[in-house]
């Protein structure tokens, strides 16, 4: 029985201190329902903001989720604060800003790739699917999460480079307005008529499907004289925001109508001319059999 009276004893106190409790309670429920309606709103509004601005998909989802989580904490801290618990709420407050410190520097690396993900959400430097270099990679972007982006190079790797070094270094982005030259030498006798070879490869270039005409129309440069040619570059620009070609089979068409067109027009593309020279009139070994110079 002095159990029973012990137990109800205390079963009393607690409903007098519920009783006493009671209006912060529902003042505090009430405080925190108003902040929740008001930081779901802005929360809204700041990441619709973010939609705009960023294209990864992955970041809006995970600074929407860090927004949630942040005002819930503050939802919570709150509560403790009007019901009167405002040690607790301290003791919490403390002790996460103490782990939030250590967390830091144990995982510094981690927190200077998401802050520069975060970064580049904003101020982006490059879509899914832009050609870039960065460092000595050179790819497509494939996806950008928190922690790195994924580049895949020419030869089928998948590249993942922390978020920090991009931040750090210079990126070349070679597709960002749309537009990617591209370029290839070809080699003409001397004997050639340069300035109509030059006109039957910009006129060739220019049919071919995919490539830009007008003020990005296909240009020859003659870059050098070399041993036994003359070394003409031909120049031509690209739409890379086109999936109806790819950029190299518009070159390797290119490089293909080119020869074609200059053999048709009877002007030669000859090969590297090696001269020797027998200075003490030995003989020369040529196709088996012995000659003398």
């Amino acid at each position: 029985m002095e159990i029973l009276k012990d137990l109800k004893q205390q079963l009393l106190t607690y409903y007098d201190d519920l009783i006493i409790i009671l209006p912060k309670l529902t003042v505090g429920l009430i405080l925190v329902f108003i902040f929740g309606m008001v930081a779901k709103f802005l929360r809204l509004k700041l990441i619709s903001f973010i939609n705009v601005k960023a294209e990864d998909r992955l970041l809006v989802n995970f600074l929407d989720s860090m927004i949630l989580i942040f005002n819930r904490v503050i939802m919570f801290l709150l509560f403790l604060y009007v019901i009167g618990m405002t040690g607790l709420a301290t003791s919490i407050l403390g002790a996460a800003t103490i782990s939030s410190v250590v967390i830091g520097f144990a995982f510094k690396d981690i927190a200077e790739n998401f802050l520069a993900g975060v970064i580049m959400a904003f101020n982006r430097p490059f879509r899914i699917g832009d050609v870039v270099k960065i460092n000595d990679v050179e790819g497509s972007i494939v996806e950008m999460s928190l922690r790195d982006t994924q580049i895949k190079t020419a030869d089928g790797k998948d590249v993942f480079i922390p978020n920090g070094q991009i931040i750090k270094n210079p990126l070349y982005n070679y597709t960002m307005d749309g537009f990617l030259r591209k370029n290839f030498m070809i080699g003409l006798d001397y004997d050639s008529d340069i300035d109509a070879a030059r006109e039957i490869m910009e006129r060739v270039v220019g049919d071919i499907p995919g490539v830009l005409g007008d003020k990005k129309q296909p240009v020859t440069l003659i870059k050098e004289f070399g041993t036994s040619t003359i070394n003409v570059e031909v120049r031509f620009w690209v739409n890379t925001d086109s999936k109806e070609y790819s950029v190299a089979e518009i070159q390797s068409q290119a490089m293909k109508k080119v020869l074609g067109s200059l053999t048709q027009a009877g002007i030669n593309l000859p090969g590297d001319i090696i001269e020797l020279k027998n200075y003490k009139d030995g003989s020369i070994r040529t196709g088996g059999n012995d000659n003398k110079a």
